[in-house]
């Protein structure tokens, strides 16, 4: 398939989208943070009282009932364990300190430009689309010249981890500046009040912060993006190489794929995993059982090796499923830190695996054209469709 247009066409198109979106973007995104729910069709719904969060409080957060199997001992300085599903926090631990966030950052990047750019999009890179990637980043193998598909993309992003990845795609959506303002504004509209973006693939930069609690709001919004939850789950792909020639990349998150010797997690749904020297080992991980969906976000274990943070994610799962029905939340994911009235159910696993794989190229659905603010998001979508005109090809 191949796009009418030149890629700098696009790049014009989404740097006036870009600015168009920027003008829009704070007014609708607070508005998006501070609108209530306003309950299903038919009538409202009777809320419970809402629970005060504990999150803000150091130490290890967590309300048990009789019988409640006991939170296990982890050396991460955050951790997060919630219910996808309802927001419900079961328990934490700093869940808000802030710390360096790693590729997990990545999860945000997504959430807020997947929306915006159609994975059918052909795009041919050019230097500038590479400049200012970061010495020892993880790169997918992203060649000047080389025509890909964003869908290809977006494979780079999230099995390699790719910052060369991230940096065609900002630059295809208005550059690396305004693309770390948006994902500032949708980390807020989400109530992720923790995190600063100063480089939108999460590589190590002065103030650049997130926190357990922040990363656990990213990976529950993902998994409601039915492309961002088909993304995380894959464990292989083809990438384009050199001279028209492809070649397979592995997930790197281990607790997913079960390489390096690591186990993988029965029912994991993916999520992102990241390592830096500041940040150290980080992981947003979901993993979905008996109809229950629990995120669990790891920043930074203190001992035991870089395999640390898959294990300390498997106890804390292994613990949240247990723990059903016998403690009580201690805050919740929603805008606001109390717990929401019932909001819609994570995407489920059998509901992402169920997805054709030719929707890699193809235009997102109607439902997924949401984001840092539908209406700038939109806005942007609408314009790459009536700019690009879709066409056929190998």
């Amino acid at each position: 398939m191949t796009i009418g247009f030149s890629s700098r066409a696009v790049r014009s198109t989404c740097v006036l989208c870009v600015a168009g979106l920027l003008t829009l973007m704070p007014a609708a995104a607070a508005a998006r943070a501070e609108m209530p729910d306003p309950g299903p069709p038919g009538g409202p719904r009777a809320a419970a009282a809402p629970q005060p969060s504990t999150l803000y409080r150091s130490g290890t957060q967590v309300r048990p009932r009789t019988g409640a199997p006991e939170v296990p001992e982890v050396s991460a300085l955050s951790w997060v364990v919630a219910e996808a599903g309802s927001g419900d926090v079961l328990a934490a631990h700093d869940a808000h300190r802030k710390l360096p966030p790693a590729s997990t950052l990545k999860t945000l990047f997504a959430l807020t430009v997947l929306p915006v750019l159609p994975g059918g999009i052909r795009h041919e890179v050019s230097a500038d689309d590479l400049n200012g990637i970061g010495p020892g980043s993880s790169l997918v193998g992203v060649v000047e010249g080389r025509t890909y598909r964003v869908s290809d993309l977006w494979n780079g992003v999230f099995l390699n981890s790719g910052n060369d990845a991230v940096h065609v795609l900002a630059s295809l959506t208005g550059g690396w500046s305004a693309t770390a303002a948006r994902m500032q504004a949708e980390a807020r509209a989400l109530g992720a009040r923790d995190t600063h973006v100063r480089s939108p693939d999460g590589y190590d930069a002065p103030g650049q912060v997130s926190s357990a609690y922040d990363l656990a709001v990213f990976g529950r919004a993902g998994l409601r993006n039915p492309d961002f939850a088909r993304y995380c789950a894959k464990i292989d792909a083809m990438f384009p190489g050199r001279n028209g020639a492809s070649y397979g990349i592995v997930n790197t998150n281990r607790l997913l794929t079960g390489e390096d010797g690591v186990e993988p997690y029965p029912g994991l749904i993916g999520i992102k995993n990241g390592y830096t020297s500041k940040a150290g080992n980080t992981l947003i991980a979901a993993a979905r059982r008996d109809g229950r969906t629990l995120v669990v976000t790891v920043m930074n274990p203190q001992r035991g090796g870089g395999h640390a943070v898959y294990e300390e994610a498997r106890s804390l799962l292994d613990w949240g499923f247990e723990a059903a029905g016998h403690v009580d939340p201690v805050g919740s994911l929603a805008p606001g830190g109390v717990r929401p009235r019932q909001g819609p159910p994570a995407v489920p696993a059998a509901v992402t695996a169920a997805r054709p794989s030719q929707d890699d190229s193809g235009w997102p659905e109607t439902g997924a054209i949401m984001g840092v603010a539908g209406l700038g998001a939109g806005v942007m979508a609408l314009a790459l469709r009536l700019k690009l005109v879709r066409g056929e090809g190998n």
